[in-house]
């Protein structure tokens, strides 16, 4: 019997989607040899899935041969609700900005990691590498600790199992987390200091509306600041005003 090739096993949809995964943050041009080795699969078989993604849109080759997402791409990510969130959520956002000094950032719950929809800074906040399309840890951020306080779940017993350690200060006993999400759940903040980044503190809150759980909002400051304890009540309300714009605009669309 002749073994099948490396990514051969998989449906085609699958290829096609391990041929998209390729693309991140950090690597947003892609040679075909690249592509193939990301998304591990034959050479011929990547040239075969990008040119049928090419002529669909969701790709695009470039003059120098390396490939881009398409324009499609962008066009079919408007129409997922985190779009709508986001669109709710940005006046809110910039003027917590404005009322904190500090970086705000929100996100939402992706499988495994907590995907940042947002991050806004000010001139004299917390430079941060959490841009939009980011995946953060859920266990150490305080994004998403909140997410993960109200996860299902299947998603809480995913994250405990596997608790991945990213400074000297991130909690990796189950234990000693899952009492943090009671208390999270019981208070509705959720905190990180040091846990993902050293010297940087954040604290966040969840957003839930009559469904369960929509996003996390967030801020960021040097672990030295002593204004973000006092940024509690405008993040709070920044939360509700933000949850009551995205459940008001759902029920429009409805």
């Amino acid at each position: 019997m002749v073994a099948r090739r490396a990514g051969e096993s998989r449906s085609g949809t699958a290829r096609a989607l391990a041929v998209l995964d390729a693309f991140d943050h950090a690597h947003r041009s892609l040679t075909l040899s690249d592509i193939a080795r990301r998304a591990d699969l034959p050479l011929a078989t990547t040239y075969r899935i990008v040119g049928e993604l090419d002529a669909a849109r969701l790709l695009v080759r470039r003059p120098d041969g390396a490939y881009e997402i398409g324009a499609r791409g962008w066009h079919l990510g408007l129409l997922a609700p985190q779009t709508a969130l986001r669109e709710a959520a940005l006046p809110h956002l910039q003027d917590l900005v404005t009322v904190t000094g500090h970086t705000v950032h929100m996100a939402v719950l992706d499988g495994p990691a907590a995907l940042v929809l947002e991050r806004l800074a000010g001139s004299r906040t917390l430079p941060t590498r959490h841009t939009p399309g980011t995946r953060l840890p859920l266990h150490c951020t305080a994004v998403g600790k909140a997410l993960l306080a109200h996860a299902p779940a299947a998603v809480r017993a995913a994250a405990l199992a596997g608790l991945t350690r990213h400074t000297a200060y991130t909690v990796t006993d189950p234990r000693s987390l899952e009492r943090q999400l009671d208390q999270i759940r019981r208070s509705g903040v959720a905190r990180s200091a040091q846990e993902h980044r050293l010297g940087v503190s954040s604290v966040a809150v969840p957003l839930l509306d009559h469904s369960g759980l929509v996003a996390a909002l967030g801020l960021l400051a040097p672990l030295t600041s002593a204004r973000l304890g006092n940024s509690l009540a405008p993040l709070r309300a920044a939360a509700a005003a933000i949850t009551q714009g995205f459940s008001a605009a759902a029920a429009q669309r409805t």
